[in-house]
């Protein structure tokens, strides 16, 4: 059981509820006191609960990754190719 401490939370409500109904997000104490407005927050919430960012760079993890396999293959394919021909 926590006592004497208060914080700021925004709710956000899921459009679609599928299965969850809503976000809850603690704000930083200092977030407040830097002039940021409702409608930045909201907007932060919304970009956190999208998730888009972190989608698009898995996605490129994943090429990185096949990327330097077939480089390694090649590379031994060439090793293997030449140490046959000598």
């Amino acid at each position: 059981m926590v006592k004497g401490i208060s914080r700021q939370v925004i709710v956000v409500h899921a459009p679609e509820p599928k299965l969850f109904e809503q976000a809850i997000f603690i704000l930083k104490d200092d977030a407040v006191g830097e002039g940021i407005t409702d409608e930045e927050l909201m907007k932060e919430a919304q970009l956190a609960i999208r998730g888009s960012d972190r989608q698009g760079k898995k996605r490129h993890f994943y090429l990185y990754g096949a990327v330097w396999a077939t480089g390694g293959a090649l590379l031994t394919g060439l090793v293997w190719l030449l140490t046959v021909m000598l």
